[in-house]
């Protein structure tokens, strides 16, 4: 493991777009923190973030992962990139003459999966951490390490779409192309349920009864990733306030939910399989 990871790194740290990405990604992790400067007065609305509750505990765990995961991009686009390149400069053929295995070379992707997702959590935990003990109105150890579930999902959220890429990479080969495709499959999955229940079953947008056609959307990749982690701005008290003044009500689960990391599960390990097979089954 020691041996197949330290290849990896060193082909990333090697390739100076991968190496510029990495610092990039890491450093955007940071600005994470200049959020609780924001602030803003317009006389008859003023508003200070570090004072709105969002670095409150427990729910800043699902507002820093919420945001954080958005960055993940970067990650990918370095994964799609170094696969890609295995096929053009021929790197993986010579890993295979020098006694790599197909198991090997896959195992070394994933293992550099796993520790980008394990820094990225830690890094995430970390800035929480700091911004909570200084912005947060409750600090008891109870309240601090409740709703940790939150850094589990975002953990398992960049494993699996990370796994998603490294199964398109070799799929496609190319990184423009695979990248491109991976925002057709998200726009497929938003438009192609849009379609299938407004245009082809006739639902109105005033339905409410629509879990079931709902629930084909849900079990799909991205969109089954998406909802580990829900968004978390409506949980805020003066989001609430705002909406009930108004005379909405706002009715959402905002917990991590084990089906979906159930469903999760299953789509990493159905994209590691894939990867696999396919390296396998090619002729390289």
């Amino acid at each position: 493991m020691k041996r197949l990871l330290g290849i990896e790194l060193q082909k990333i740290w090697l390739n100076k777009a991968s190496r510029a990405l990495s610092i990039v990604y890491f450093l955007s992790l940071f600005l994470l923190a200049s959020i609780a400067l924001i602030e803003f007065d317009f006389g008859f609305f003023k508003f200070e973030a570090a004072k709105s509750g969002f670095f409150n505990f427990p729910y800043i765990w699902h507002f820093t992962t919420f945001v954080a995961s958005w960055f993940k991009l970067f990650l990918a686009v370095i994964i799609v990139s170094i696969v890609a390149n295995e096929f053009s400069y021929g790197t993986l053929k010579q890993n295979l003459i020098d006694g790599m295995s197909k198991k090997e070379f896959l195992l070394s992707k994933f293992y550099t999966i796993l520790l980008f997702s394990l820094i990225s959590t830690l890094f995430v935990f970390g800035i929480s951490l700091v911004l909570g003990l200084k912005y947060s109105s409750y600090t008891e150890m109870s309240i601090i390490f409740s709703d940790m579930s939150y850094l589990f999902a975002y953990f398992l959220k960049h494993v699996a779409f990370f796994s998603f890429c490294l199964f398109l990479a070799l799929l496609i080969k190319r990184s423009a192309f695979t990248l491109g495709f991976i925002f057709v499959w998200f726009l497929g999955e938003n438009v192609g349920h849009a379609i299938l229940k407004y245009n082809i079953l006739g639902y109105n947008p005033q339905d409410k009864n629509t879990e079931v056609i709902d629930w084909v959307k849900d079990v799909l990749p991205l969109e089954s990733m998406s909802n580990l982690i829900v968004e978390p701005f409506t949980r805020l008290n003066f989001v609430k306030s705002v909406s009930n003044s108004v005379g909405a009500t706002i009715e959402k689960n905002y917990q991590v939910q084990p089906i979906f990391v159930a469903i999760v599960l299953v789509w990493t390990a159905i994209f590691i399989y894939a990867s696999y097979y396919i390296l396998k089954k090619r002729d390289l």
